[in-house]
């Protein structure tokens, strides 16, 4: 609205700012004057804005720095500690989200605890020591809980495996020597499952540390 905007200008310049004398506001003030839009373009020359008064909202926002600044100057014994209520609620929520935020991760005591962990873990070493320490966390929390240790302590029962179904592909003449072929091969790909098995898990690991945003490997596509 245009008579607001213009009250806004001139309750800045009477409030806040100050920058005319009170007795040299008066074509400022007279909001419905056809002249204002020149008033106001030479009050924006006059206060040094090095916006055009065409480019309202950055000349508005300028005015409000301006306006802040010279608060503070004639407050800055009232204002120089004081902190948003909004900024103290935002910091503990986000101390509350992520508590390795606030480590100081240039401690050498936490540079020593960190690689004490990762060699006892096994963990590659990171040149960001807070990355080793998430790394860590994801192992604790999918490794060594009671539940994953519970897990990986049950004992698998091996199911009976027909050699005279598997194919060897080649005949070396001997019967016993054929069969323990057979079992190397079954072995082998056991083992090969395995690996990729642990392969998937170390790309989902190195995502779960990294990736921004994150990845689902499941649909084959970045997004949040």
């Amino acid at each position: 609205d245009e008579t607001e905007f213009r009250n806004f200008i001139v309750w800045l310049e009477d409030q806040k700012i100050r920058h005319y004398k009170i007795e040299d506001r008066g074509n400022l003030r007279n909001i419905h004057s056809e002249d204002w839009p020149k008033s106001f373009e030479k009050y924006v020359k006059d206060v040094n804005c090095p916006f055009k008064i065409q480019e309202r909202q950055e000349t508005v926002d300028w005015l409000l720095g301006l306006a802040v600044r010279l608060e503070y100057g004639d407050n800055a014994d009232k204002y120089k500690d004081s902190t948003p209520d909004g900024a103290k609620n935002a910091d503990n929520t986000a101390k509350n989200a992520e508590p390795l935020i606030n480590l100081d991760v240039n401690n050498p005591d936490f540079k020593a605890g960190v690689m004490a962990l990762a060699n006892l873990l096994q963990i590659q070493r990171h040149d960001d020591y807070l990355v080793m320490l998430k790394a860590i966390r994801i192992l604790v929390q999918e490794r060594l809980t009671q539940d994953a240790i519970a897990k990986a302590s049950q004992s698998k029962e091996g199911l009976p495996v027909a050699l005279e179904k598997h194919i060897l592909g080649f005949d070396t003449g001997d019967a016993v020597i054929n069969e323990a072929a057979q079992i190397l091969r079954l072995l082998h790909i056991e083992e090969l499952r395995e690996l990729q098995t642990k392969i998937n898990e170390a790309i989902v690991a190195v995502q779960a540390i990294i990736a921004d945003p994150k990845t689902d490997h499941r649909l084959g596509k970045v997004g949040r």
